[in-house]
């Protein structure tokens, strides 16, 4: 932990703690996609203290990020005014330059400024998406998992428990080993389409596992079961793969949770591309970043959704204009669900951030259930 006094400028009051911690957790069951297999996820949680209210964030990745933050974050922070959360989220991010900003150093700057946020809001007594200004009660939600290492049953239950919950936009995981089992990929969507009957919306996420052609020829198969969202059919890092799989097929491309910063979404963006931008707040450098790329997508008529760790996605997503959506990760949900108090309900298919009226994003770490998961 780092403290410091004194207040260097500002109106606020002075950031005086930061901390971090890392929690690893085991699925429930091995998780796959179409390129990664994982047995457990790992959380690391900032902590940013001020007065007598302490903000949290955390960032999903490697234990590594924890010592970016300690060791070149910290210090950037503790001091200066709590407020001005755009000022510290620039400190950090040019002082990470050397040390290579995408990857884990973006994960760390993002973790604390989303620590920052929520400190701000408590500070002030409001819900994060009050103090950002709404631009909606509700956010909408889509259920994800689906993951390729499950079998038939467990898919359907997984299914069966969204719509049950009256989520009504459901996705899953398909382009098994590097594209090698499509017959098995379109398999699972056609249970996956028979399970959630025709008037619920059905997603795939591919993992970039897919050559362009192949998923052309994947997503025709697709149409006849209503597929509305393909996301990374091909690999995020090829704008031009990704354009002529959007020209080519009637569901909509998506892409972006790998963007680390700014510029990186402005030429997802504007490449033609996609059809809806994804970012993660816990990746492209908070709630801060976060704004700015729905901004970009706003401008060249896009949606923007918002990757995974669907509870601090919630209230930056209700406070832009052009949010469609939020992902309601199985992995981080559970994992959110089972570490924090004040995590939202989806029921009815949406999630309404501030409407508890709780300072902040809402959560609060459980210590004592987090603590069998702390990595010392």
């Amino acid at each position: 932990m780092t403290e410091a006094g004194g207040r260097r400028g500002g109106h606020g009051p002075s950031v005086r703690r930061l901390s971090v911690s890392v929690y690893r957790v085991p699925t429930d069951l091995p998780g796959g996609d179409a390129t990664l297999t994982w047995d457990s996820t790992t959380l690391v949680l900032v902590e940013a203290g001020a007065a007598d209210e302490t903000g949290i964030g955390f960032t999903y990745g490697s234990a590594a990020t924890a010592h970016v933050v300690a060791d070149e974050l910290a210090d950037l922070v503790v001091g200066h005014d709590a407020f001005a959360v755009p000022a510290a989220n620039d400190r950090m991010s040019r002082a990470v330059r050397n040390t290579g900003r995408p990857g884990i150093a973006a994960g760390a700057v993002s973790a604390v400024d989303i620590a920052l946020w929520d400190l701000k809001a408590r500070l002030l007594g409001l819900p994060l998406v009050r103090l950002l200004g709404p631009a909606r009660d509700e956010v909408a939600v889509y259920g994800s998992g689906g993951f390729t290492t499950y079998d038939d049953d467990r898919l359907e239950q997984q299914l069966r428990g969204w719509t049950g919950q009256g989520i009504d936009r459901v996705k899953i995981k398909i382009g098994e080993s590097w594209g090698r089992r499509e017959a098995r990929d379109l398999a699972r969507a056609r249970l996956a389409r028979r399970v959630v009957g025709d008037a619920a919306e059905l997603y795939v996420d591919a993992n970039g596992g897919y050559t362009r052609k192949q998923a052309v020829r994947v997503a025709a198969a697709l149409a006849d079961l209503g597929v509305t969202w393909l996301e990374e059919p091909v690999s995020s890092d090829d704008l031009d793969g990704l354009r002529e799989v959007r020209e080519a097929v009637t569901a909509d491309v998506a892409a972006g949770e790998y963007g680390y910063q700014l510029p990186y979404f402005a030429r997802m963006a504007a490449s033609g591309a996609v059809d809806c931008l994804q970012a993660d707040v816990t990746r492209c450098g908070g709630v801060t970043v976060w704004l700015r790329a729905a901004a970009v997508a706003e401008g060249l008529g896009l949606h923007i959704s918002g990757h995974c760790a669907p509870h601090l996605h919630a209230h930056a997503a209700a406070a832009v204009p052009n949010t469609r959506h939020l992902e309601w990760f199985h992995d981080h949900v559970r994992i959110e669900n089972m570490l924090f108090h004040g995590t939202l309900d989806p029921g009815g298919g949406t999630v309404a951030p501030g409407a508890s009226g709780q300072p902040g994003h809402g959560l609060t770490l459980d210590r004592e259930a987090a603590e069998r998961y702390r990595v010392p």
